[in-house]
């Protein structure tokens, strides 16, 4: 088994994550991080050997196998494009850049130089989804009749939150679609096998202005904040959007992307309806799958290795009764990548890479016209 050298550059809560993950494949060494501020504190604490300021002088300086991208979205193009200049495998947090032109290019630079890459829509990796995906491609669901669901957060509720996310010349004209809606049209995608061919998005920012620090936010813990520590930010991407989706087999779908509603701390929610059975997943009981039937008892399957589809069992590390949840997505993601790299091949494999980048690129263009638009939007591509 080869064994990797990694760099990751960005060191906020996603970074971590990808570190974490990364060293339970038993085969990567995580030899350097960059970020700024203060590189060299963040590479001590994560015991990660060096830090960089500047992600250019860490690749050439530490030439890794892989590159791992976790940095606000109008950083990815050029970090990405860097490393694979240097023939060096990229994945990448979603969505994979600011722009469709930026995606785009990516996407054809890493075809034509026959450049391994990725991007990390872990939610494919939960088991569960795995087991949905194996029972449509297997012909248990029937033909499919409809897609729902959503996903629904509350971290930025109140006014007084504030992120990088909300400002477009960061992260792009879309928000909470681009940001987790993404994920839930890309595993809706991944499990029937269907491809969107038209939208149709309504948008709503509730919150017009919000309250942007002045200073850390760690510096008002335990206080009120007193009007010259923030600054009124006018808000222009969206808290909340409604999609309706019309798929190429004549399925219809629909989701509910929200930011701002209270209790959700991160609950993505599917629902496949097909001629034969139905389906639903819920990330907060994220180790079982319903099967609703008309004519027989409905179903629950639990995560367990020994019952499950051999898909689904391909993306289980442990047995059956121990819970497997968000950071075992990362881990089964870089896994399927990290083997792909090693054997060379560049092919289209079950982990998302920059074409399904480019993708939902193309999806969340299509979103923010229908919204601006107000109606339906055919895909293209």
């Amino acid at each position: 088994m080869k064994r990797f050298r990694t760099c990751v550059i960005g060191v906020g809560f996603i970074g971590a994550a990808h570190i974490e993950a990364l060293r339970r494949l038993g085969n990567v060494d995580v030899v350097a991080v960059a970020d700024v501020p203060n590189a060299a504190a963040k590479a001590e604490a994560h015991c990660v050997p060096r830090g960089y300021d500047d992600y250019r002088e860490m690749i050439d300086t530490e030439k890794p196998d892989v590159v791992h991208i976790c940095t606000p979205n109008a950083s990815h193009y050029e970090m990405a494009m860097y490393a694979m200049e240097r023939g060096i495998a990229v994945v990448c947090e979603k969505p994979l850049t600011k722009t469709l032109e930026e995606a785009r290019a990516l996407a054809a630079y890493a075809k034509e130089h026959n450049i391994i890459t990725g991007v990390n829509f872990n939610c494919r990796w939960y088991p569960q989804v795995m087991q949905a995906k194996a029972m449509v491609d297997s012909g248990e669901v029937g033909d499919i009749y409809t897609v729902h669901g959503g996903y629904l957060q509350d971290w930025l509720y109140y006014d007084t939150d504030y992120s990088w996310r909300l400002e477009p010349e960061v992260s792009g004209d879309s928000r909470a679609f681009a940001d987790i809606g993404s994920h839930w049209i890309d595993m809706v995608e991944s499990v029937t096998g269907l491809r969107a061919v038209e939208v149709l998005a309504d948008f709503e920012t509730f919150h017009k202005t919000r309250k942007k620090p002045l200073k850390p936010v760690d510096t008002y813990s335990g206080m009120a904040l007193r009007p010259e520590d923030y600054a009124e930010i006018p808000i222009h991407t969206e808290d909340y959007c409604t999609v309706l989706f019309r798929f190429d087999n004549g399925a219809h779908g629909a989701c509910t992307i929200s930011q701002v509603f209270a209790g959700r701390k991160n609950q993505i929610l599917m629902d496949i309806g097909g001629s034969r059975c139905a389906l639903h997943w819920d990330s907060e009981d994220s180790n079982e799958l319903w099967i609703g039937r008309r004519d027989a008892f409905n179903q629950k399957a639990p995560k367990d290795p020994s019952i499950l589809s051999g898909l689904a069992a391909a993306s289980i590390s442990y047995p059956g009764g121990h819970v497997e949840g968000f950071p075992d997505t990362f881990k089964q993601n870089f896994k399927a990548i990290y083997a792909a790299i090693e054997q060379g091949d560049s092919g289209k494999g079950i982990f998302a890479n920059f074409d399904d980048g480019l993708r939902e690129m193309v999806l969340c263009d299509a979103v923010v016209r229908s919204a601006r638009e107000r109606r339906w939007i055919k895909i293209d591509g």
